[in-house]
């Protein structure tokens, strides 16, 4: 049994509670006990949701007393504070929307509500879910579990934190451009996007709307599935992966990327080649794909929110400058987005008729210290606006579902992989992904280790 046992994967953990090894009601106060002590260094957790959890956690007992099962009874799972959680505020990294609080839980998480989870908390996110990093006016960016004096990304940051520090089993989170990808490799975790449209969340928080999916941060693919299927509500059966053929592309649009960076992914494509896979190095057909979701994203921000303009001393400075953008926009340049979004869908789909899946970096860099954004990778300018994350907005475009797997360590900070398939076979690429995650074996001992017995330090003696 793991010392914690958030740490366990979630078959185990129901499992151990379906024998009476553990107990919900002791792993949730294990689980508060965890954020209130450690919390305060780590900065996932924006709202803690104490008394659902122990009535969750006491239902949850129950129903095992009775030889129930649900896919998620008793586990640990935090909520990124893009989603309505009733009764509790939906803060959304926002000075303006502070004392708004849901009536009644978005799709998402009714549906992880009904599948037994508990909750102890919502995470921290930036501004309207609006940046790769998780930076708002509410206080201290999140810290990345691995270094908290580095980004774990954004815009599920929070999310991750909560997962990789040891404080929720798994974390929903929610994916408009990168937003669980980009945590998940920062992190050190699986981070999963689904096929857009699979995982709906009705009633929910409008942003990135052509592009954004509920979707998983965890500890394994497995995991992240069985999150999935709950989200979706169909079943997504594991199977051993067939062979299949691999487009690897370690520089996606000719862009810079970190030679740690490369030299892991090179080790994951040598990785799946030793699976039996074909692995083909080859360019992906990913051009002009911020020609679409720059517009269509402005143009959501401006129909949403343009009103807050009103107000800017309460906006962060890129949320204002967003809305300054969007103000820009004609009705023409989002028709003429909106129609090459088609287009630029219809080709990735040829694409992957072509080929099984495909492997990319999941992020150009590994974590960078907060407020450090590079500006130079690999001795070349980065691209001003996205930097270290170029390539996850384009799947998003192109709809198809993506995972982050770790696939190494540089500096003593985790490397994401990404791989894509086709729109629709999630099943095929979560089997794909977890066949390479036991062969890769990452090692999570330096992140758990680093939380073990993690305390917050007494305060300084006032004179």
């Amino acid at each position: 049994m793991a010392d914690n046992p958030l740490h366990l994967p979630i078959r185990e953990l129901t499992d151990a509670y379906a024998r009476g090894d553990l107990d919900p009601v002791d792993v949730t106060e294990q689980t508060l006990d965890r954020i209130e002590r450690i919390d305060t260094e780590v900065r996932a957790y924006v709202t803690i949701t104490a008394d659902l959890a122990r009535r969750q956690a006491a239902d949850a007992a129950e129903r095992y007393r009775r030889g129930e099962r649900a896919p998620l009874l008793g586990v640990p799972v935090s909520v990124k504070d893009a989603f309505h959680l009733a009764d509790t505020e939906t803060g959304l990294g926002s000075l303006t929307q502070r004392g708004r609080v849901a009536r009644s839980d978005s799709g998402a998480v009714a549906r992880l509500r009904a599948a037994g989870s508990v909750m102890p908390g919502k995470t921290h996110v930036p501004e309207f879910c609006q940046s790769a990093t998780s930076e708002n006016l509410l206080g201290p960016e999140t810290g990345n579990p691995w270094d908290v004096s580095r980004t774990p990304g954004g815009s599920s940051g929070g999310a991750a934190a909560s997962v990789g520090a040891g404080l929720a089993t798994i974390a929903l989170g929610s994916d408009g451009g990168g937003s669980i990808r980009i945590p998940a490799a920062f992190s050190g975790l699986v981070g999963y996007k689904p096929t857009t449209g699979l995982c709906a969340d009705e009633r929910g928080f409008r942003a990135m709307t052509d592009f954004v999916t509920a979707g998983p941060l965890a500890w394994t693919v497995d995991d992240a599935r069985i999150m999935v299927e709950v989200l979706a509500e169909v079943e997504l059966a594991r199977a051993s992966a067939p062979n299949r053929r691999i487009a690897y592309c370690p520089r996606p649009d000719g862009r810079p990327v970190d030679p740690a960076v490369v030299h892991a992914l090179e080790s994951v494509a040598s990785t799946l080649s030793d699976l039996g896979h074909e692995v083909i190095e080859t360019d992906v057909p990913i051009q002009g794909w911020n020609e679409i979701f720059g517009p269509l994203v402005l143009d959501d921000e401006l129909r949403e929110r343009a009103h807050l303009l009103e107000r800017p001393e309460l906006l962060t400075s890129y949320e204002h400058a967003s809305l300054r953008a969007a103000l820009r926009l004609t009705s023409a340049d989002v028709a003429v987005a909106r129609e090459a979004l088609g287009d630029f869908r219809r080709r990735i789909d040829g694409f992957l008729h072509r080929f099984d899946a495909i492997l990319t970096p999941t992020v150009a860099t590994v974590a960078f210290p907060h407020d450090q954004r590079p500006k130079i990778i690999d001795g070349e300018k980065a691209d001003w606006l996205w930097g270290a994350f170029p390539f996850t907005s384009p799947f998003n475009v192109a709809a198809t579902p993506a995972i982050s797997i770790p696939a190494g360590v540089h500096d003593g900070l985790p490397i994401g992989a990404q791989l894509v398939a086709a729109r629709g076979r999630d099943a095929d690429l979560l089997n794909l992904a977890e066949s390479l995650e036991s062969a890769l074996a990452f090692d999570y001992t330096p992140v758990r280790e680093r939380w073990a017995d993690a305390t917050v330090p007494e305060p300084e003696p006032v004179p």
